[in-house]
C-alpha cells in the first residue's frame, strides 16, 4: 500500500526509517527505530507510511539540554514528520529532581564569593556600638559556618533543620520590606531556618530571606533563577517529597518532621541538659588535660615577661589558646630582653597587632614572630603616645565640667591607640572652637564614650553618654545639661546591680558546684540578675562540676562549656 498522494507531495524527497544512533539508548526505538507518538496524534491512515522510506538525512540529528529540556533538532524531519511536531520540546521537569536543572554544584568558595552580601549586612564588626546584636551575629556566624561545612562533607544523609537568627544593617541594597523588626539603630532582625540539601539551595535561601539581591550568582551559575523573597518562602527546598513509607522502610529521618517538630517544641532548660549533659561532660572531661595545661603557660610566661594579664578577645578553644601561648613562648626564649619592654602590660590575643585604646597590647593570631618584635619593640613610643591621649582626655574633661572620658572594650569597637587619639584630637578641636561654657566640675561623677558612627547624642542605660566625634557643641551642651541627672541615677542603679549580679554568681557557683559560672560580654547586669535568680530556685543536679555560661543561646562548646540563654525557659515542652 503506497502512502497517499498528498502525504508523497508533502515530503517532497523519501525521508529515513529512523532515527539516527546519536540520539542516544535513552529513547527507546519502535518498530523501524522511530520513538512512538502517543495515540491519538498520528492519523490512522499514515500509519504505515514510514515503513516505505530507506534513505537517511543528509546531516545528522542535533540534540541539547536547554533549561532542564531536551531539544531535539528536526528540522531534516520538519517535513517529512510533520504529525510529530507536538513531541518537538520534551520537558523533563517532572522526570528529574529540582537539582538536576542546575548547570553545576557551587564548590565552597562559590558559596563564600556568593554570600558575601550577606557577611558584610551581618559582619560583627559593624554592631561595635551594639554588643548583644554583635554576639548574636557572631554565634549564628559560626552554626552557619558549620552547616555549610556539613553540607560539603561527601557522604552525609541529612542535616538537622538549624535555626538562625541574624542582625542586619540596613543598606540601600537591603532595604526592610516592613515585615521585620526594624529598629532605630540602623539594623533589623531576621530569623530563618535551614534545611536544604546542596551549597546552591542554601545560598539562594540564606539571600532571600535577608531581602538581598541574588543577580550576582548568575556569574557563577547560569541556570540559577532568582525567584521573589515571599515565593520562596511558600515552596519547599526539599526537590523530591517523598511518601512516609519511605522513611519508615529506609529508617531515615523525615526532614518535614523534624521541622514541625522544631516549629512547635519549644527548648527547655532540663530537656536541653538531659539531651546534652552527657556529651559536654564528656567533652569537658576530654579538656581537662589543655586547659591545666593553659593554666600552666599562661603563669609562666606572665611571671616570665612581668605582665599584669593575658587574654583572648575571642572565644577560641582550649587548644587554640594553648598554640598561641606556645608560640609566644618561643618568641621570649628568642628575644627576652624585647619582650620585658611589655612589663606591666597586659596582652591580648586578637585580629590584628598593635595598642589597644585603653593599652593593652594586642597580638595579631595571623602575624608571624617578625611582626610580634617589631610590636614589642616599638612599646617605648606607643607609651608616650598614650601619655599624650591621657592628657587630651584630661583636657576635654575640663572644658565638658568634669565629665570623665572613658573607653569601654565591651561596648565600642576594637580601636588602635592611634585611632583612639585621632579621634579625641577632632573632637578637642571643635570643643576648642566654640568655647562650649560648663560650670566647672558640675558634671563630675559622670562618663562619656567618644563614637565615630553617630551623629545625635544619646544616654546608654548604664549610665555613660554616647557623645558623636562629629557631634554640634552647642546640642551637646544642651543634651548633657538635660541629663545629667537620669545619668546620675543610671549609673548609681548600675553599681547596685553589678554588686546584686556578683552575689546570686557566687551563690548559685555554691548551689550547683559549678567549677565555673561567667557570662558573655553582651550580657547585661540586669540580665545575669535574672538569670541567677531563677536559676537557684532550680534542682540540677546535671551541673555539678561543670562550666555554665550564660549567653543568648544553647550550645555546648568544644571543650565541653554549657552554654544557655539567660531567659531560659523551664517545664515542659510547649507543642
Amino acid at each position: 500500500m503506497r502512502a497517499p498522494a498528498r502525504l508523497r507531495r508533502a515530503l517532497g524527497r523519501p525521508p529515513s526509517p529512523g532515527l539516527p544512533a546519536t540520539l542516544g539508548p535513552a529513547f527507546p526505538t519502535c518498530g523501524a527505530g522511530i520513538f512512538p507518538a502517543p495515540s491519538g496524534l498520528i492519523p490512522r491512515h499514515l500509519g504505515s507510511a514510514s515503513s516505505r522510506f530507506r534513505k537517511p538525512p543528509a546531516e545528522p540529528l542535533r540534540a541539547a539540554a536547554i533549561n532542564g529540556c531536551l531539544e531535539v533538532d528536526l528540522h531534516p524531519y520538519s517535513e517529512m514528520f510533520c504529525h510529530l511536531r507536538p513531541l518537538r520540546r520534551l520537558c523533563l521537569e517532572k522526570m528529574f529532581p529540582h537539582s538536576f536543572l542546575y548547570s553545576r554544584a557551587l564548590s565552597g568558595a562559590e558559596a563564600v564569593n556568593a554570600l558575601r552580601p550577606f557577611y558584610f549586612a551581618v559582619h560583627p564588626d559593624f554592631f561595635g556600638q551594639h554588643p548583644r546584636e554583635r554576639e548574636v551575629n557572631e554565634n549564628s556566624l559560626k552554626r552557619l559556618s558549620a552547616y555549610l561545612e556539613n553540607l560539603q562533607k561527601p557522604g552525609f544523609k541529612s542535616l538537622k533543620p538549624t535555626q538562625l537568627t541574624f542582625y542586619i544593617r540596613e543598606t540601600d541594597q537591603n532595604p526592610s520590606d516592613g515585615q521585620e523588626n526594624l529598629s532605630t539603630s540602623g539594623f533589623r532582625a531576621v530569623k530563618f531556618t535551614l534545611h536544604t540539601r546542596d551549597l546552591l539551595s542554601t545560598v539562594l535561601y540564606i539571600l532571600n530571606s535577608c531581602s538581598l539581591s541574588v543577580e550576582h550568582i548568575q556569574s557563577l551559575n547560569t541556570n540559577v533563577r532568582s525567584q521573589p523573597l515571599k515565593e520562596v518562602k511558600r515552596t519547599s527546598d526539599r526537590p523530591i517529597k517523598w511518601d512516609k513509607s519511605y522513611y519508615s522502610f529506609t529508617g531515615f529521618k523525615d526532614p518535614d518532621e523534624d521541622l514541625e517538630q522544631v516549629s512547635r517544641m519549644e527548648t527547655t532548660l532540663t530537656s536541653w541538659l538531659d539531651n546534652n549533659g552527657k556529651c559536654a561532660v564528656k567533652k569537658l572531661k576530654n579538656s581537662l588535660p589543655l586547659r591545666k595545661e593553659l593554666d600552666r603557660l599562661k603563669d609562666e610566661l606572665s611571671h616570665q615577661l612581668q605582665l599584669s594579664d593575658i587574654r583572648w578577645q575571642r572565644s577560641w578553644g582550649i587548644a587554640h589558646r594553648c598554640s598561641q601561648l606556645h608560640s609566644l613562648g618561643r618568641l621570649a626564649q628568642q628575644n627576652s630582653e624585647t619582650l620585658r619592654k611589655a612589663k606591666g602590660c597586659t596582652i591580648i590575643f586578637t585580629d590584628r597587632s598593635g595598642m589597644s585604646a585603653v593599652g593593652h597590647v594586642m597580638l595579631g593570631t595571623m602575624d608571624v614572630h617578625h611582626h610580634w618584635t617589631k610590636l614589642f619593640e616599638r612599646l617605648p613610643s606607643y607609651f608616650d603616645l598614650q601619655r599624650r591621649l591621657m592628657l587630651l582626655e584630661d583636657q576635654i574633661s575640663y572644658l565638658l565640667g568634669g565629665i570623665q572620658v572613658v573607653c569601654i572594650e565591651e561596648l565600642q569597637p576594637v580601636l588602635t591607640l592611634e585611632e583612639y587619639y585621632s579621634l579625641l584630637d577632632v573632637f578637642y578641636s571643635r570643643l576648642v572652637k566654640t568655647r562650649v561654657l560648663f560650670h566647672p566640675r558640675s558634671l563630675r561623677g559622670l562618663q562619656m564614650i567618644l563614637n565615630s558612627d553617630r551623629y545625635a547624642p544619646s544616654l546608654h542605660e548604664l549610665g555613660h553618654f554616647n557623645i558623636p566625634v562629629l557631634c554640634d557643641p552647642a546640642n551637646l551642651q544642651w543634651f548633657i545639661l538635660t541629663k545629667a541627672q537620669q545619668a546620675r541615677e543610671n549609673m548609681k542603679r548600675k553599681e547596685e546591680l553589678k554588686s546584686i549580679e556578683q552575689e546570686l554568681i557566687e551563690a548559685s557557683a555554691k548551689r550547683f558546684s559549678l567549677e565555673k559560672l561567667y557570662k558573655e560580654p553582651s550580657i547585661s547586669s540586669a540580665q545575669m540578675v535574672d538569670c541567677c535568680t531563677r536559676l537557684l530556685e532550680q534542682s540540677l543536679p546535671s551541673l555539678r562540676g561543670m562550666h555554665l555560661c550564660v549567653s543568648h543561646f544553647y550550645s555546648v562548646l568544644q571543650d565541653g562549656d554549657l552554654c544557655i540563654p539567660w531567659n531560659w525557659k523551664n517545664g515542659e515542652a510547649i507543642k
